[in-house]
C-alpha cells in the first residue's frame, strides 16, 4: 500500500520525512528475492505526486523522501469476526525480504542525481515491531498494489 504525503513520521525522530512517499509493505507466502527489484522499481516510478506544475510525477522525479513501514496486517483476511494471517510469509523470510527491499530503495535513490542533489532520505520502520505513525496527506490518497 502506498500513498503520497505532504509529511510523515513514525514516533522516532530518525523516521521523520517531508514530502514524498509512504510505503506500507507486507510479503505473502511465495514471495522471493526475485520479486523485490520489481516491487522497488514499480513503487519508486509510479506517478503519484504532484510537482509545482500540477503534473503527476514519481517520487524519483519529484524528488521526494520515502518512509517504509512493514505492515503484516495487510495480509489479513476476515474469517467470521476475526482476522487471520495465514497468507503472510514466515517472519524470518519476511525480515530478509524487507531488508532487501529497504536496501534496494536506498540504492535506487542514491543512484538518482535529482534525489542526491535534493538530499532525499529513505527512512524505515523496524520489521516485526509495533509502530505509531502520523501523516499529513493531500488526500485520502492511498493505493493497494499487489505483486
Amino acid at each position: 500500500m502506498i500513498g503520497a504525503v505532504a509529511q510523515g513520521e513514525s514516533f522516532w525522530p530518525e523516521a521523520v520525512i517531508q514530502r514524498g512517499l509512504v510505503i506500507y509493505i507486507c510479503f505473502f507466502k511465495g514471495a522471493d528475492e526475485d520479486l523485490v527489484p520489481k516491487i522497488v522499481n514499480t513503487l519508486l516510478n509510479v506517478k503519484l505526486s504532484e510537482n509545482e506544475s500540477g503534473e503527476y510525477v514519481s517520487v524519483l522525479d519529484l524528488p521526494g523522501n520515502v518512509l517504509i513501514i512493514p505492515q503484516a496486517t495487510l495480509g489479513g483476511k476476515l474469517k467470521g469476526r476475526k482476522m487471520q494471517y495465514h497468507a503472510n510469509i514466515e517472519k524470518e523470510k519476511g525480515l530478509e525480504l524487507y531488508s532487501q527491499f529497504v536496501t534496494l530503495c536506498e540504492k535506487e535513490l542514491a543512484a538518482n542525481a535529482k534525489c542526491v542533489e535534493a538530499g532525499v532520505l529513505v527512512k524505515y520502520g523496524t520489521y516485526g515491531n509495533r509502530q505509531v505513525l502520523k501523516l499529513d496527506t493531500n488526500g485520502p490518497y492511498t493505493h493497494l498494489i499487489e505483486f
